[in-house]
């Protein structure tokens, strides 16, 4: 590759990961109708036809944005087998996941508008990459059950509760704000992550890793 070439490159992934920003922050804040093109665009500080030129239409544009979510969202938890430990492996889930709902809360909330909306314009790849996702993980922790390592749990609804609980600091991050009168910390997150992986590994008949409990644990 040549050094003009290599430029050339250099600007058109920075303008897609521009775009792919402020597309994200569009689709959470105002939803795949509310948001537009031409708002991207401004957000991105680009002309609207650079967004095409990347983009060929709002719904591609859409898709790439959730097949980024779902990249961010996947962890180690996507390489566990039935052999490794569930409660390592569960905890270091429970905080990744956390730890993206405290360092990228649109990506969540993006999810959870178009859910709660129907899911209609979630593209057939996604779904599909997202079921085969689920029945696998599902398939371990049977496994893990039936191995006498964890509670007899049923799998999917334990992966709601993980998802549902540590979504929720994304989702709702405005209700905790104005509960608590001030945004969360990051410690205030570490301590919520502990919270919770104690919550959940215990009613799965887990002990919680050392790295993992909390301070009066």
């Amino acid at each position: 590759m040549t050094v003009k070439s290599k430029s050339v490159s250099n600007i058109g992934a920075k303008r897609r990961s521009l775009i792919m920003s402020a597309a994200l922050k569009a689709f959470a804040q105002d939803g795949y109708k509310g948001a537009s093109i031409q708002k991207i665009a401004d957000a991105a500080q680009l002309p609207k036809a650079n967004v095409l030129y990347y983009f060929s239409s709002k719904q591609s544009l859409y898709s790439e944005v959730m097949a980024s979510i779902l990249d961010m969202w996947n962890s180690s938890f996507d390489d566990v087998n039935e052999h490794d430990c569930p409660a390592e492996s569960l905890a270091k889930y429970i905080a990744e996941k956390m730890e993206v709902s405290r360092t990228n809360p649109f990506s969540s909330k993006v999810f959870a508008i178009e859910i709660i909306n129907g899911g209609s314009n979630l593209d057939r790849s996604f779904k599909q990459q997202h079921k085969l996702w689920v029945q696998g993980r599902v398939e371990v922790i049977e496994k893990w059950i039936a191995n006498g390592k964890l509670n007899a749990v049923d799998p999917q609804f334990l992966l709601y509760h993980i998802w549902s609980t540590t979504q929720h600091y994304a989702d709702f991050s405005t209700q905790i704000k104005q509960l608590r009168g001030k945004a969360m910390t990051k410690q205030e997150f570490a301590e919520a992550t502990k919270t919770v992986i104690k919550l959940i590994l215990h009613g799965c008949g887990l002990e919680v890793p050392v790295q993992y409990q909390l301070a009066d644990s």
